[in-house]
């Protein structure tokens, strides 16, 4: 049991390992996983190509309990992991995977097929490959290719071929997920649930930061309230970059992503309610049928590693102008839930963004739940994304479309969102203007493409020149009416 609210536990190497930081003065709260790995003499296999979640040099699988006595393996960069989030986890490298045995080194069976199909030439970027196929083969049998090749979206390699890696990965996943960790599964779950049940909170203190991370969500808004300045994060995935990139101190953070109550997706009779520690990976999953609108813009939303841990609520917090789930929000007409210690309030998520990264939350407040209302069956929405590259890439652009036709088939609502074409994202107010009661027609459609110049003035930044991103804001609302015109 630990009696210090300064340490953390977690299984490394099929051990126990703990951490005080009132004793090891050369870590911090928020020193990364990454980091830490590579300072230990025997993981030297993770490595730092990029170290913002973009090459996956740095991927490691984490295993938690999934309440059923099981246990849930994610691929994550762990450059963008603080080390108190792997509290209560087991954390799996590459040198975990092959099989040590009266002598004899079996190498794991995504191992062993790279080997055999000559699927790595460097060693460099293979450690993360073999990562991520290691969170493939424990989660899925007999994938199909699209699922191989999306499991290796978040692995970019300069010097080997990806079709040898895609066909290990086919081949090597056979076997439901069996391997050398099977045996000893809930075992370690045991450990975990263990380590949660005698420390379910974590409280570091240190002489520079102060690192909270409560597991209830009565302790999150209490801390919220008595520490209304720290940084609130839930998934680290953009508070870390401005750690390691901008090189920023953050004196006070409060970590929400071991609140278990802020993660749900509850459909009722009208709408979708879904709770903001719910990751992108799993709403990606939830909505593949429900929500196929949200699904379409999460398919091409950065890497497995960075949805398996980026959150819907801190993706909205962040209000990033090119966040790609921000307009889809929009053109679904959400609200959000905000909960503090006084009570709730719901606000839509148009008033809830104020400005460039800015929100309407209140410093007691934290974002509980993203309610997304139904659309009913004459109501059409649409989604894409506009960027360098399909997968793993910031947008240039994005848009998503809502409209409804009357019984007439007159447009008798109509939502164009954007993100990528202003300080944050944005309704153009004048193209709708122009379509409402109009007929859904190549005149209308060019009469709204005149006025989006009215609604936009973008900036040229190292993404795109301004004329380029009013391109695609045209081009966009007409992709829109082509794959949508014998709709009646």
């Amino acid at each position: 049991m630990i009696t210090s609210q300064n340490c953390i536990q977690f299984i490394l190497d099929d051990q126990l390992h703990t951490i005080d930081f009132s004793e090891r003065k050369d870590l911090r709260p928020t020193t990364t996983v990454l980091n830490y790995l590579r300072s230990l003499r025997e993981h030297k296999g993770v490595k730092e190509g990029c170290a913002e979640g973009d090459c996956g040099a740095c991927t490691i699988v984490v295993a938690e309990p999934d309440g059923t006595g099981k246990l849930r393996y994610l691929a994550l960069d762990s450059c963008l992991l603080f080390l108190p989030m792997i509290h209560g986890k087991q954390l799996i490298t590459v040198e975990n995977l092959a099989e040590k045995k009266d002598g004899q080194l079996t190498l794991h069976p995504v191992q062993q097929k790279m080997v055999d199909l000559h699927g790595s030439q460097c060693g460099y970027c293979t450690p993360g490959i073999v990562m991520s196929l290691f969170g493939l083969y424990k989660n899925h049998h007999q994938p199909s290719r699209d699922t191989a090749e999306e499991a290796l979206t978040g692995n970019l390699c300069r010097c080997t071929g990806y079709r040898p890696i895609i066909d290990a990965a086919m081949m090597a996943c056979v076997n439901h997920g069996e391997d050398h960790f099977t045996a000893g599964e809930t075992r370690m779950a045991n450990m975990l649930s263990e380590i949660l049940q005698d420390q379910p909170n974590v409280h570091i203190e240190t002489d520079q930061q102060k690192y909270f991370r409560p597991a209830t969500l009565k302790e999150a808004l209490r801390l919220r309230s008595v520490h209304p300045d720290a940084v609130m994060f839930n998934g680290a995935t953009d508070i870390a970059l401005r750690q390691t990139k901008k090189h920023e101190h953050f004196t006070k953070l409060l970590d929400l992503s071991g609140v278990s109550e802020l993660n749900f997706f509850n459909e009722k009779n009208d709408s979708y309610e879904i709770g903001s520690g719910t990751t992108l990976e799993a709403l990606r999953n939830l909505t593949e049928r429900k929500l196929t609108v949200m699904n379409d813009m999460l398919k091409v939303f950065a890497s497995l590693q960075i949805r398996n841990i980026a959150t819907l609520g801190g993706n909205i917090g962040s209000a990033s102008p090119i966040g790609d789930i921000l307009p889809v929000l929009f053109a679904c007409k959400a609200s959000l839930k905000l909960a503090s210690l006084s009570g709730e309030r719901t606000i839509g998520i148009e008033e809830f963004i104020t400005g460039y990264r800015s929100t309407s939350l209140l410093p007691e407040e934290i974002i509980h739940t993203i309610i997304l209302p139904k659309p009913a069956e004459n109501i059409i929405l649409w989604s894409h994304k506009v960027s360098k590259r399909t997968d793993l890439d910031i947008s240039t652009v994005s848009a998503c479309f809502r409209m409804q036709l009357g019984a007439d088939g007159l447009i008798s609502d109509i939502v164009l969102a954007y993100g990528g074409m202003a300080e944050c994202t944005k309704r153009a107010q004048a193209a709708e203007k122009s379509l409402q009661g109009a007929a859904w027609s190549p005149e209308s459609v060019s009469r709204a493409i005149a006025q989006l110049d009215t609604d936009f003035s973008p900036i040229s930044d190292a993404r795109s020149g301004k004329e380029f991103r009013s391109i695609i804001a045209r081009n966009l609302l007409i992709k829109f009416f082509n794959e949508t015109s014998n709709i009646k």
